[in-house]
């Protein structure tokens, strides 16, 4: 199969510190091409991706009008180029624009909540040669709603970069890693780490202005280096990978639907459990008392940190090889692709 991949044009693809789905991206291409596909690339200029053929976004923001323009033509030249048999969108759907009429089967993936007005008349416009996937249940429940095919596919995670910790020590402490943000609920794990005694290491990136910047400057930066409780900034794949193997547990309690969370999934390939709360995905990625807890309250998060010594950290491991590993995904792409071209070739 020839493959046309799209990312969106702010970060490269792999890229080079966050950036959860251009990750997702670089091992769609590098698993498929092992497979013996050929896989072209639409994404930010300085992306490094082993694709077969590469073509950068003229657009540099996603939120612009002139640059949702220049990018559609970008996706129509490449197209016409590479002559791809599936062209899949994980950017926005309105650079396939030019695109949605042609009979070329189109996938186009949601890592964040669907709008219904887009999904309903991109639907309108491109009829059976559209089909979406969501990275959980949850996003596809809502996108269905406003129409067309949907099916799911979870994000995934390169096992073999995270280490398995079968055991930690009793002093172990707690982790959050992610975005410092209100819907991600530090000043909740703050909350349950002080009332349980128990050391919290905070890493992840903030925001110095706005709401957010309030937030870090009201509401986190006045517990840091006290209480046990430590910041040590943003951490790169390596530490990522040293800090969530050496923690009790995971610790997000977020307070949004959340789409997926990568965190999740990296954090059980590593044998960690997860505390977060039963919103959005996480209902579909932990199973209670068997790769962590969902809490609605501090008291039922300071339980769930008593209880995380009792995971079995190998049915941690195992539920991200058999749900969230690169080769589980790949394979699940890999079959949709074949199934659409099928049908599209049927016609």
């Amino acid at each position: 199969m020839r493959i046309l991949i799209t990312a969106d044009p702010e970060l490269p693809v792999p890229p080079k510190l966050y950036g959860g789905i251009e990750r997702i991206v670089d091992l769609l291409i590098t698993g498929l091409q092992s497979r013996g596909h050929e896989v072209g690339l639409v994404a930010n200029a300085e992306s490094t991706a082993n694709a077969a053929a590469f073509f950068a976004w003229k657009g540099k923001r996603s939120q612009s009008k002139l640059d949702t323009l220049k990018n559609m033509f970008t996706l129509s030249s490449a197209v016409k180029k590479f002559e791809p048999d599936i062209v899949h969108s994980f950017s926005r759907i309105f650079y396939m624009l030019p695109i949605l009429r042609s009979p070329i089967p189109k996938v186009m993936s949601y890592q964040r909540r669907p709008s219904d007005r887009t999904v309903r008349l991109a639907s309108q416009i491109a009829g059976k040669s559209l089909t979406f996937t969501g990275c959980s249940d949850s996003i596809c429940k809502i996108g269905r709603s406003a129409g067309g095919t949907w099916q799911t596919i979870y994000n995934c995670v390169e096992l073999e970069k995270y280490t398995f910790q079968p055991n930690v020590k009793e002093d172990a402490p707690l982790v959050f890693l992610s975005r410092i943000e209100r819907i991600k609920g530090a000043h909740t794990a703050i909350a349950i780490a002080k009332q349980c005694h128990k050391k919290l290491v905070i890493a992840g990136n903030y925001i110095e202005n706005g709401e957010a910047g309030k937030y870090w400057y009201e509401e986190i930066e006045p517990h840091l280096d006290k209480d046990n409780i430590e910041y040590i900034g943003t951490v790169n794949d390596e530490q990522k990978n040293e800090l969530l193997g050496k923690a009790l547990a995971v610790i997000v309690p977020i307070e949004w639907e959340e789409p997926f969370g990568i965190v999740f999934a990296e954090a059980l390939a590593c044998g960690t459990p997860i505390i977060s709360c039963p919103r959005g995905s996480l209902t579909e990625i932990v199973r209670e008392g068997t790769d962590g807890y969902l809490i609605n309250s501090i008291a039922e998060g300071c339980s769930a940190v008593s209880q995380s010594s009792q995971i079995n950290r190998h049915d941690c491991r195992q539920r991200a090889n058999e749900h969230f590993s690169a080769s589980v995904i790949i394979r699940q792409y890999e079959q949709l692709y074949t199934k659409l071209i099928k049908e599209n070739n049927a016609v």
